[in-house]
């Protein structure tokens, strides 16, 4: 430790004056399923700082990953006192960065959010104690005793930077009301903080902001309404916090299901449709290849940007409806070519005959090695994965990694031709996907201590048709367990879709329980019942969530295991055969 303080400078997202006992890790952190909105502990059971309180200290991370939803998990914090005193980062990012910037606005509160690239970042570790002023970091091995007090910013004015269009003019000085004149406000903001020199049109969005993360979450969209807020795009609404047309039925607790029905109200007084899914790529309103679009929804942006072809950044929660109030969004990241691009090659050896629990598996490993790099992934040409197993990818993806993007050679449309995704003249970083390397990231997922299961999970993100179709058939002529809970969430549309096409009757036949809009990743009891241990899903993204969230160990494996586990209350706890090396005769090393 030091013995005199060390200055560093960095560059100020957010201003303001604040000093607090320094927390410092060096993996990305998911506010949203990564820490309680209601205490601030770090609930992310995976991350090193699993366990901690957030409240007073200065927390140093390289950057956010995962949801998007994590900007509505730190405006929540702000509002409840148990924020951390400042963030340091190595890198912009521009979710966590965007939850203070609405705090100032709908609470008058802040907090000082700072970058100071990865060498400085680096060099945090291992410090005591923090003051940040503005943009320069003071280190010490303890606190002053100076009696020196920290400060809010104010609110900064509106960049004057930027080329504006006339109408954008118009939305800003208030001509079509308070709501559009807030949300222009918060654009023209985050395009100054993300170095865009001008907005573009988006032809339709996806808020992930109807998730309800507590009071915060529901003050913010009712004061939009209360200001005359209506959407100019095209909206569709992700997942909310229940099923709302029958959380009563389902046994939520109405503290809970009236304020998050509430929510999804909100919403849609604003002229979002009713869609409450957050797979939106499975309706019939999906965006088509080279549409400039706003969504938000960690999963849905990356299905987006990689499988459709279309171009959106990973909105923060409340950027995605301030987007949509002005149908206006910054002009950088994945909407121009150039942002588009791979920062890393990954080589996926030939595996053999895998399962369906491969690929979210693999996108979970993908992801914790591209960090916020997009990677172009070879070793799959000849894969053929289905629009499923790229969902399935994508979920688990973007649930490790903060790039909204990847690319498959021969696979995603972008990388049909690599010339297209590749810098010219630009060596890039390659890492080698191997069965050890594989091994842990399944280890990672199995939380579960010992062989019974008490619920199946499936449908994070929600049911495709295609997956109920091969569901019916595992299901068809078999009962599930009685003790079992094997429950299934998917969107309204896909739902009916299901019913009309006969798949529905042998599922329920089997015992399974069917949950609309909401996910998973919001579900907890009762659904999920009191006395329940222990958990079984397919889904990468739930089983890294599911034990900070309600806290269950969790089994992962494939769909069919999991419809075996539902009838025998148990698994075998093993990971499947072509991940066992023993099992691999003659295969080489790596994967």
């Amino acid at each position: 430790m030091p013995s005199t303080p060390v200055r560093v400078k960095g560059r100020s997202l957010v201003g303001g004056a604040a000093q607090g006992a320094l927390l410092f890790a060096d993996v990305g952190l998911s506010f949203w399923g990564g820490v309680d909105p209601a205490s601030g502990e770090v609930i992310d059971r995976h991350h090193p700082l699993s366990g901690e309180r957030l409240a007073g200290r200065v927390l140093a991370i390289p950057s956010g990953r995962g949801s998007c939803t994590g900007s509505s998990v730190l405006m929540e914090l702000i509002s409840n006192g148990h924020a951390p005193a400042a963030l340091v980062l190595a890198e912009a990012d521009e979710i966590l960065t965007l939850g203070v910037l609405v705090a100032q606005v709908i609470f008058q509160r802040s907090l000082p959010v700072v970058c100071v690239g990865y060498e400085a970042f680096n060099g945090l570790r291992g410090q005591g104690f923090v003051r940040l002023e503005e943009d320069v970091l003071t280190l010490s091995g303890r606190r002053p005793n100076d009696g020196w007090q920290g400060s809010d910013a104010c609110q900064p004015p509106t960049p004057s930077t930027l080329d504006l269009t006339e109408q954008d003019r118009v939305l800003l000085d208030g001509t079509h009301g308070k709501a559009a004149q807030v949300a222009m406000q918060i654009v023209l903001r985050m395009a100054e903080i993300q170095g865009a020199t001008q907005l573009l049109n988006v032809t339709q969005a996806h808020i992930d902001g109807c998730i309800y993360t507590g009071p915060a979450s529901l003050r913010f969209a009712e004061q939009l309404v209360q200001w005359g807020a209506k959407v100019r795009v095209p909206t569709t609404l992700n997942s909310i916090s229940v099923d709302q047309r029958r959380w009563r039925e389902l046994g939520v607790d109405p503290a809970l299901g009236e304020p998050a029905s509430a929510l999804g109200d909100a919403y849609m007084a604003m002229g979002a449709q009713l869609s409450f899914t957050c797979a939106p790529y499975l309706l019939d309103t999906a965006p088509k290849a080279g549409e400039q679009i706003v969504w938000a929804e960690s999963n849905a942006v990356v299905y987006a940007n990689s499988v459709l072809g279309a171009r959106t950044q990973k909105y923060p929660d409340f950027l995605d409806i301030c987007i949509a109030l002005c149908g206006r969004a910054p002009l950088t990241g994945c909407h121009l070519d150039d942002q588009r691009k791979a920062g890393l090659i990954v080589d996926v050896p030939a595996l053999g005959n895998v399962d369906d629990s491969f690929y979210p598996l693999l996108g979970y490993h993908i992801g914790a090695l591209a960090g916020r790099r997009i990677p172009l992934i070879r070793g799959l040409e000849h894969a053929a994965p289905t629009l499923d197993d790229l969902k399935a990818f994508g979920a688990a993806f973007a649930t490790t990694s903060a790039a909204p993007l990847f690319h498959i050679a021969g696979v995603t449309p972008e990388a049909l031709d690599l010339a297209a995704v590749l810098e010219s003249e630009v060596t890039l970083p390659l890492e080698t996907v191997c069965v050890a390397g594989l091994l842990a990231s399944w280890r990672e997922l199995n939380s579960a201590r010992d062989n019974w299961v008490d619920v199946v999970s499936l449908g994070n993100p929600h049911f495709s048709l295609s997956e109920f179709a091969v569901l019916a058939t595992l299901c068809a002529g078999r009962l599930k367990h009685p003790y079992v809970v094997l429950a299934i969430t998917c969107g309204r549309a896909v739902l009916e879709q299901a019913r009309k096409a006969g798949y529905l009757a042998a599922i329920e036949a089997f015992g399974a329980v069917l949950v609309t809009d909401t996910c998973w990743c919001m579900l907890g009891e009762p659904v999920i019942p009191p006395h329940a241990t222990t958990l079984m899903t397919n889904s990468g993204k739930y089983a890294h969530y599911a034990p900070g969230l309600v806290g269950r160990g969790v089994h992962f494996a494939a769909l069919a295991d999991c419809v075996d586990a539902a009838c025998s209350a148990s698994t075998s706890g093993q990971p499947p055969r072509w991940l066992q090396p023993t099992t691999r005769t003659g295969s080489p090393t790596h994967v």
